[in-house]
């Protein structure tokens, strides 16, 4: 085994995810030290430099060049912002745990593969679905070989009707200029999911989804601009207030309000509401994001598979439904029920660990897994922690842009090889 360090990590954006990412260096001091926290918003930089003693830097160049010495950076930017300072870092050596996407085209994906490849240094997204133990328990259903042969597969995101509303209505996910498509900022997730717990690379899509009701034709007679001047607020399904105001405990606030502003009580809520994206009514909004998208795909080998991503739902774990020449598989993000063809045996198996289904609660245990990777990768030297590399990642990210061809196009695509 290699000799473990703790290596000194730095972290690049100090948003909700750079937070969660922080949270679980302090709590985990044998696994790595951060040493500095680079974000242009002083409440949040200084919140998770306070929290891990890390020094503040208000720009990453900053703390590139003139910043102490470290081993890696976790970069948890803006979608859009991940590419300058992935290559800057690459460049420099350093290790890099970088926030999916990759990127926003498929050219800079590329771009930051190649020179995570040419470096040397170990490189990983944040495919967390990956490193959950309910995806552990999928896979070794599948690598047990039960199932036979894959031949198919069905897979729900049910995102949520008031998590839809919060990060791609009004949230900073909401416009494709300013982030990314749906498909790449949310299920790029699914689909590298499909693809680990297969075995099978997707090869062929054809996909169908827009924007049906988050726009103004959708707006209810007598609707105001703002939920706070709206005399339907109280009926309506997307009420601002009644999701973030909800969100406020003794303990403080914990996400999504977090998102939305630094003040910590109702008046600063509702003044967050009153002035902010947060507080807009969702038909009248400035979003152009799909609210529903099915794909339909074809992996090697012949498997055919279905994704469908929808707002209008609970927020719920993503539901799989595996079928193989020997047996099935269900899964609803906590448990498996297999049915074995040969015996007519039916399973029911319970992952062993946290459940969840989005970033506040931890991606059921995900974010903890990519950590523990990560970190287990740079203290040792040994890639083989590191589940989603630079290689793999940049395979479901093209999966990802040839769907969202597909989608524009209304044509079959064949999915580029990496």
């Amino acid at each position: 085994m290699p000799e473990k360090t703790i290596p000194r990590i730095a972290i690049v954006g100090a948003g909700n995810r750079g937070q969660a990412y922080g949270r679980w260096l302090r709590t985990h001091p044998k696994a790595a030290h951060l040493v500095a926290v680079a974000d242009p918003n002083p409440t949040r930089r200084r919140r998770l430099a306070a929290e891990t003693g890390g020094a503040e830097y208000v720009e990453w160049r900053e703390l590139l060049e003139t910043g102490p010495e470290i081993d890696a950076v976790i970069i948890a930017t803006q979608d859009r912002h991940h590419v300058e300072p992935a290559l800057a870092f690459l460049k420099a050596g350093r290790h890099v745990l970088l926030e999916k996407p990759i990127a926003p085209t498929e050219d800079e994906c590329r771009a930051v593969v190649e020179a995570a490849v040419a470096s040397g240094a170990l490189f990983a997204v944040c495919h967390v679905l990956r490193y959950t133990p309910y995806t552990d328990l999928v896979k070794s259903v599948v690598d047990s070989g039960v199932l036979g042969a894959i031949t198919g597969v069905q897979h729900l995101e049910p995102v949520g009707w008031w998590h839809a509303a919060h990060s791609y209505v009004r949230g900073p996910w909401r416009k494709e200029a300013e982030s990314t498509p749906m498909l790449l900022a949310k299920s790029s997730h699914d689909l590298d999911w499909i693809r680990y717990v297969t075995g099978r690379r997707i090869e062929r899509v054809a996909s169908f989804g827009s924007r049906q009701h988050f726009r103004a034709e959708q707006r209810p007679d007598g609707a105001a601009d703002r939920c706070l001047d709206c005399g339907l607020e109280p009926s309506c399904p997307y009420s601002a207030p009644r999701l973030y105001l909800g969100t406020l405990h003794r303990d403080g606030p914990v996400w999504p309000v977090t998102a939305i502003t630094d003040a910590t009580d109702e008046a600063g809520v509702i003044d967050a509401l009153r002035t902010g994206p947060f507080g807009r009514c969702v038909y009248a909004s400035d979003n152009d994001v799909v609210d529903q998208q099915v794909i339909a795909m074809e992996l090697d080998g012949g498997a055919s598979g279905t994704f469908t991503m929808t707002a209008f739902s609970e927020q719920a774990p993503r539901q799989t439904r595996l079928f193989g020449s020997h047996g099935t598989l269900e899964g609803d993000g906590e448990r498996v029920r297999v049915v074995d063809f040969r015996d007519g045996s039916v399973r029911e198996l319970v992952a062993d660990g946290p459940h969840g289904s989005n970033a506040a609660d931890g991606h059921g245990g995900g974010d903890d897994g990519v950590m523990s990777a990560f970190t287990r990768a740079v203290s040792t030297g040994d890639a083989d922690a590191i589940r989603s590399g630079p290689l793999e990642s940049l395979e479901s990210h093209l999966a990802v842009f040839a769907a969202e061809e597909a989608r524009h196009s209304g044509a079959v695509i064949t999915v580029p090889s990496i």
